[in-house]
């Protein structure tokens, strides 16, 4: 038990607990034959560093994993991050470009061998902010998904995906970032809006009878344009269908066809279709029987104009910029007189959020997962309750989104990552062999000579087991070898040379195995030393087939037959925790991948969290200049302040506005509870030996050890149906009105020298074990103050992090006490909010009467009034004396004085004193009354009331008119328009209640 200083300062006890619980093993699984409980922590990027997304995310995570521990369960948060494929390899490249150096520079080995020589320098950032947090993850087995076992996973998903037909190499169109010369997902597509043009222009009938109109705002596609479209029902073209038109500049004759996509109400209704380079145009295309292997292509990896397959774009734009070829192309429609209008108009335009240029939807080959086979279990899952998505009103979305999803493209353009497990061989005819090569040219102005799709593929774990499945296929009169020096197979007379593909996976894929390949499948190296559990051994697991469906015959949880916890009972994991924004990036993807290769979900419950915006409700961002760096914030307020703040502002289904000043006051809520720890220390009172609450005889205890256990009860329900912000404002109220407010002011007198030692004793003991318990629950929300505390309060045999969960037992509640002491704070709070609402001058005690509900209406029959008030009044005399600062009580409908101090009684019924000038107030069906004559000049209160009256009222009839007005409701910004909102409140709740206080005047 070591003596608190006056000042709590976070940054003092930190490092030095972190740090502590590190060394000495404590987030460690090590409770053998106790409860497993799994979270996996969604891997940040190697590259990353702590934002405020990652805070909330984590802090939630964490508030889990503590809870877990105490509550006597075999914790385990696995930790890792993400080899994050683009982010990486545009540093290094970074790096390198400042020393005027550059990729190409470097054979492909050597190049990724500088990228794990970073990644040991300078990858741990993000884990050591995670470190600041507060985060209680297993960083003895931190994973990475790029380490050896976690890539031999990888390497098996995919082949064995590939040979059940579920992955497949196919020409589709991509978002192509031209800047980096890769396909990127979705989610690294960032939508700006963009001041551009609206070109119209004719496209001349084949046989001369006139034009077709039509629209763009990306008028240089026209040189890969195959169709015209309208819709079916659009009787101004019926006649037009099935006829062909001639593409200015180009010469080009394309047909007009008829699809739903083509809108009547917008524009001409007519449609240009460029199917290589859009991808509503792609589908039309498709539907229109064009195959994707013959859509043309007018751009290369660089988004500079090249040839098409039919040769007819002019020489003169072969080598142009797209945006330099929109000019051309403009120029020449113009001068062709086929140029109608040029309109202005904001365009919706897709950016790579990396390499910040325009995103080019592109055609191009790349490996694909059958998404629409692997989703359908997911879809069942889901629906079956055996993934229970939290907050609910998800579930509408992710099968929305499930029930029309697309090919998954896997493949990335990339150096750094799991290169594609696939060689390439010559393609076979009847006559021998024979190689179908196609071009790709990269954004560094090189280009790779690779095999299109009719050349022979190869899909193996290894390159011996590819050059052994090519050498059964090509048969012995071929020696099989892998060239690791060019970019195309080829063959002799008696030699055939393999390549592998140059492309990685997309990060996605590998982070989809996260649940199961970090805990030792197919000898991923676990976590922990696995040993057969429920009849399977370490790295066992179910067969896998080309597709997965859901046992709906009654065996098992929720139809699913293989139940038996698999990988030490670790999966399922019990709960992932991630933000919305990556449900079917991740989210999704894990539930499909651990679903076909575990034969069971990969985690019990999905809880989705929002976004913390800016303080006005916008989305944070680096160009808004609005982000806010949490480490800023543990600078200043410490890490238990924001992670508090984080769990408080965390309500399920909406997004957190970041609100500084509330971190602000969480730290104080944390100084306060300090200083309740140091006010305990100095009276003596430690920490308790018992989990049960102590026994108690007082009210007051009584009623403190029933407000406990109610908020245990309390943050059990919130936590069990993932309610953060009910669990932390619960924990918070208790702590600093029950607790601190109340119950250590009703104790205080208990320490005087004249009060029983037994009492002195007793109260001692019940602070002791309610500090304790506060400690506890208190402990998952903000671990650093209260690990501190619960070592300074007493010679502890083990750390509070592995400390108990308190028991919630209701028997130990006492109703009649908690009435009595909540009748006490009533009286004592109603009559400070009075005496303050009037002015009456703190240290005044003017005289207090109880009319009692019967006398203000004209009764003086005792009877009526209760009979035990004047023995409530005397248990707590002292309490009401000090606290209420209240001398004397005269109670008019039984004619009873009592004075306070003393404890006398002296009954004067038949008096009819002069209550004169005073306030009244109610609490419960009790009437009191404070005489205020000599103590506040009333008349000029109630001219300060009346003019304070006036003046709310103004300003709420002012606001009230805003809120009236539609155009402001409409035009304002909805940030504008919500504080209007709860100025309004504020104002009418204050008119409201300065109202009363001058009606209690009189």
């Amino acid at each position: 038990m070591t003596e608190l200083p006056k000042t709590f300062d976070p940054s003092a006890i930190e490092s030095r607990w972190y740090a502590h619980w590190e060394e000495t093993g404590q987030f460690r699984p090590d409770r053998p034959g106790a409860e497993p409980w799994t979270i996996v922590n969604p891997p940040p990027n190697v590259t990353g560093s702590l934002h405020i997304g990652h805070a909330l995310d984590n802090t939630l995570q964490d508030i889990l994993t503590r809870h877990a521990r105490l509550k006597g369960k075999d914790a385990l948060w696995v930790v890792g991050t993400d080899h994050a494929g683009i982010a990486t390899q545009m540093v290094v490249e970074r790096q390198m470009a400042a020393a005027q150096d550059k990729r190409t520079n470097y054979s492909r080995e050597d190049f990724v061998a500088k990228v794990w020589d970073w990644k040991r320098e300078s990858g741990g950032e993000i884990t050591r902010q995670l470190r600041r947090l507060g985060c209680s993850m297993d960083w003895a087995n931190e994973r990475f998904t790029m380490d050896e076992g976690f890539s031999k996973a990888v390497l098996k998903v995919f082949v064995d995906l590939y040979n059940q037909g579920l992955l497949y190499r196919d020409k589709r169109l991509v978002n192509w970032d031209p800047g980096l010369g890769t396909a990127i997902s979705d989610l690294e597509v960032e939508t700006r809006e963009v001041q551009g043009k609206f070109w119209h222009f004719s496209y001349p009938l084949e046989d001369g009878s006139g034009a077709i109109s039509v629209a763009t705002t990306r008028p240089e596609t026209m040189l890969a344009d195959m169709a015209v479209a309208v819709n079916p029902e659009d009787a101004r073209y019926t006649a037009l269908i099935g006829k062909r038109v001639r593409l200015p500049i180009t010469g080009r004759l394309i047909p007009i066809v008829a699809d739903e996509h083509a809108d009547p109400e917008l524009g001409s209704g007519a449609v240009k279709i460029t199917p290589g380079h859009d991808f509503n145009d792609f589908e039309v295309g498709r539907r229109a029987g064009i195959e994707a292997r013959d859509m043309l292509n007018m751009l290369d990896a660089k988004g500079a104009v090249t040839q098409t397959a039919d040769g007819l774009i002019p020489a003169d734009l072969l080598g142009l910029d797209r945006f330099e070829a929109r000019k051309a192309v403009v120029a020449g429609l113009e001068a062709d007189g086929v140029l109608e209008r040029v309109e202005d108009r904001t365009i919706q335009t897709p950016y790579g959020d990396r390499s910040g240029v325009v995103i080019e939807p592109w055609l191009t080959d790349q490996w694909y997962v059958d998404a629409a086979t692997l989703a359908k279990p997911a879809i069942e899952a889901v629906k079956s309750g055996a993934i229970r998505i939290v907050p609910k009103t998800w579930e509408k979305t992710f099968f929305n989104w499930m029930e029309n999803i697309q090919p998954w493209c896997v493949s990335r353009q990339l150096w750094w990552g799991h290169r594609i497990p696939a060689w390439f061989g010559p393609a076979r005819d009847e006559v021998g062999l024979a190689s179908h090569i196609d071009m790709t040219f990269h954004a560094d102005g090189t280009f790779t000579e690779r095999p299109a799709l009719a050349s022979q593929i190869f899909v193996a774990i290894s390159e011996a087991e590819a050059i052994a499945s090519a050498a059964a296929f090509y048969g012995d009169r071929f020696a099989v070898k892998v060239d690791h020096t060019r970019n195309f197979p080829r063959a002799t007379n008696d030699e055939v040379y393999l390549v592998q593909d140059d492309d990685v996976l997309d990060t996605w894929f590998s982070s989809a195995l996260w649940p199961f390949a970090t805990l030792g499948w197919e000898g991923s190296q676990s976590p922990l030393a696995l040993s057969e559990v429920e009849g399977q051994a370490t790295g066992d697991t179910p067969e896998t087939s080309a597709s997965t469906s859901l046992s709906t015959n009654g065996k098992g949880s929720w139809g699913f037959p293989n139940r038996t916890p698999q990988l030490a009972g670790r999966y399922p994991n019990d709960v992932l925790i991630s933000g919305f924004d990556i449900l079917f990036f991740w989210d999704a993807r894990m539930m499909m991948q651990g679903l076909h290769f575990m034969k069971d979900v990969p985690f019990k419950t999905l809880y989705l969290h929002g976004l913390v915006r800016a303080a006005d409700g916008q989305k944070m961002s680096k160009s808004k200049g609005n982000t806010v760096d949490p480490l800023g914030l543990i600078d200043t307020y410490g890490a238990d302040a924001l992670r508090f703040f984080m769990a408080a502002m965390e309500s399920q289904g909406r997004d957190i506005k970041m609100d500084e000043k509330r971190v602000e006051g969480y730290r104080n809520f944390a100084t306060k509870l300090w200083n309740a720890a140091r006010f305990a220390q100095a009276n003596g009172i430690g920490g308790s030996t018992t989990l049960e609450p102590p026994a108690a005889t007082l009210a007051v205890n009584k009623w403190i050890i029933a407000e406990t256990i109610r908020t245990v009860q309390a943050v059990d329900l919130a936590l069990a149906d993932y309610r953060f912000d009910g669990a932390a404002n619960a924990i918070y109220q208790f702590v600093w009105s029950r607790f601190c407010d109340w119950y250590l002011e009703l104790i205080k007198p208990a320490f005087n020298a004249d009060v029983k030692a037994e009492i002195d004793a007793e109260s001692k003991v019940v602070a002791g074990w309610v500090l304790d318990q506060i400690l506890v629950i208190l402990h998952p929300f903000m671990p650093f103050i209260t690990e501190e505390l619960w070592h300074a309060l007493a010679s502890r045999e083990h750390d509070l992090i592995v400390a108990q969960w308190p028991m919630a037992d209701a028997r130990a509640i006492d109703p009649e006490a908690e009435r009595e002491v909540g009748w006490l704070i009533d009286f004592l709070s109603t009559q400070r909010e009075v005496r303050a609402e009037v002015n009456v001058p703190p240290g005044a005690r003017p005289a207090l009467y109880v009319l009692g509900q019967q006398t203000v209406a004209g009764s003086a029959d005792p009877a009526t009034y209760p009979s035990d008030l004047i023995d409530v009044f005397d248990r707590h005399r002292t309490t009401i004396n000090r606290m209420g600062r209240v001398d004397v009580i005269t109670f008019l409908n039984t004619g009873m004085r009592f004075d306070l101090k003393s404890g006398e009684r002296e009954s004067r019924l038949g008096e009819s004193p002069l209550l004169g000038s005073g306030v009244q107030f109610v609490v419960g069906e009790d009437t009191y009354f404070i005489a205020l004559e000599g103590t506040v000049d009333l008349d000029a209160e109630r001219a300060r009331l009346t003019k304070a009256i006036a003046a709310a009222e103004k300003e709420r009839d002012s606001l009230a008119g805003r809120l009236n007005n539609a155009s402001f409701v409409e035009r304002a910004k909805p940030e504008a328009v919500e504080k209007a909102k709860a100025d309004h409140a504020e104002k009418s709740a204050e008119a409201e209640r300065l109202t009363a206080a001058l009606a209690r005047l009189g």
